[in-house]
């Protein structure tokens, strides 16, 4: 039984693999999350089963492990290092060579035909992470058309939340649990009573679609009553919070508080906070040659503000101290974004606070500068 155009259906978890099948033969690289060396990270997927069955992952901050379920949930599991940047922005993309041709040189650009991508288990706050990197990479001016072209043809199949981790704060940020927007079709994993199955939305008509290839009914009210309360479930389980009232002032005019001293104390400047943000948007460029002189290419790579490098200009950096380069990235994150872009840059996946070796806690920096104008 397929019925035709219903808000919210049901697939059953051994109709799972059929999605993965009608994706993959429309000719999508179907991508999400799998297990690789003690992590959930985003790799290619070609069955069910090379997803993180059973699997869940605990996080705080500067600490991360997985370990096993009690049930067989696909998708059990909060957020892991990896964010989808990695494929529409990925951190090494050579723009150009260059070959010498007598006393010239012939531009070869690059012909990469653009894959077409299918997301699989993408979160709420990455859907507005996306949405935030659309609008730095195609919103403006300027256009990237290795971004444009892979995110023209992008399929998202999202999933809801239904439990959140320590370093999870979405509330805060109006990023989740739910996805709202921004997904050809939207699902929740349902497992109680001795069933498993998927309540799912489509959101677009490319959605609705690939659901109409797929084995399906229509949801019941119990069933969609089901898929809210695990929903709600997870966003009274936020592990952090951030009072984001008046934010982008309070940055502003703490430009100079000693608590920016105390965090760049502990600070290495590794970057890894923005290596896992799904926002974070840096590159450099760097150009090389082969030993002959005859070949030279272009490649951007992903860069970070906490770089000595990133801020440099001909007589020296200028962000040359942790505390200068600190403050930067979170003034930006929180402040100067919404400047830019209209919004936060923090969708509060809590990737930076679980990623950071020293375990700094943005949300906790937020509220110690919150805290100091009051003493």
């Amino acid at each position: 039984m397929k019925p035709q155009n219903e808000k919210s259906a049901i697939i059953e978890r051994a109709d799972f693999q059929a999605l993965l099948d009608a994706l993959i033969d429309r000719g999508y690289r179907v991508v999400g999350p799998t297990l690789s060396e003690g992590a959930i990270v985003y790799d290619e997927l070609t069955a069910a089963s090379d997803l993180p069955i059973g699997w869940t992952d605990e996080q705080e901050a500067g600490f991360y492990r997985i370990k096993k379920r009690d049930d067989s949930s696909l998708f059990g599991y909060t957020v892991g290092p990896h964010s989808w940047k990695k494929f529409l922005h990925p951190p090494v993309l050579r723009l150009w060579q260059a070959r010498r041709e007598g006393n010239g040189f012939q531009i070869i650009a690059e012909q990469e035909e653009p894959q077409k991508f299918a997301f699989i288990g993408v979160r709420s706050c990455e859907l507005h992470a996306i949405a935030i990197q659309d609008k730095v990479f195609t919103g403006g001016n300027y256009v990237d058309p290795y971004y444009k072209s892979h995110r023209d043809r992008l399929f998202i199949v999202a999933i809801n939340c239904g439990e959140a981790g320590n370093t999870c704060f979405c509330v805060s940020m109006n990023t989740g649990p739910k996805a709202s927007f921004g997904f050809d079709l939207a699902l929740t994993e349902i497992l109680e009573d001795g069933r498993h199955y998927f309540v799912v939305e489509a959101g677009t008509e490319a959605g609705r679609e690939v659901l109409q290839e797929i084995e399906h009914r229509t949801a019941s009210d119990e069933e969609i009553e089901a898929a809210e309360r695990r929903v709600e479930n997870a966003a009274t389980q936020m592990g952090r919070n951030m009072d984001t009232s008046g934010i982008k002032e309070l940055l502003y005019r703490n430009h100079e508080n000693p608590r920016w001293t105390e965090v760049a104390s502990r600070c290495l400047t590794c970057a890894n906070c923005t290596l896992v943000c799904p926002t974070c948007f840096c590159s450099t460029v760097e150009d090389t040659t082969d030993l002959t002189g005859d070949h030279a290419e272009r490649w951007r790579k992903w860069d970070s503000c906490f770089t000595m490098d990133f801020s440099y200009i001909h007589g020296g950096s200028v962000r040359s101290s942790s505390k200068s380069r600190y403050r930067q990235w979170m003034t930006h994150k929180l402040a100067s974004w919404i400047d830019q872009f209209d919004s936060s840059g923090c969708v509060g996946c809590g990737r930076c606070i679980t990623w950071c070796p020293v375990g700094i806690d943005i949300t906790e920096e937020v509220r110690a500068i919150r805290e100091s104008e009051n003493e």
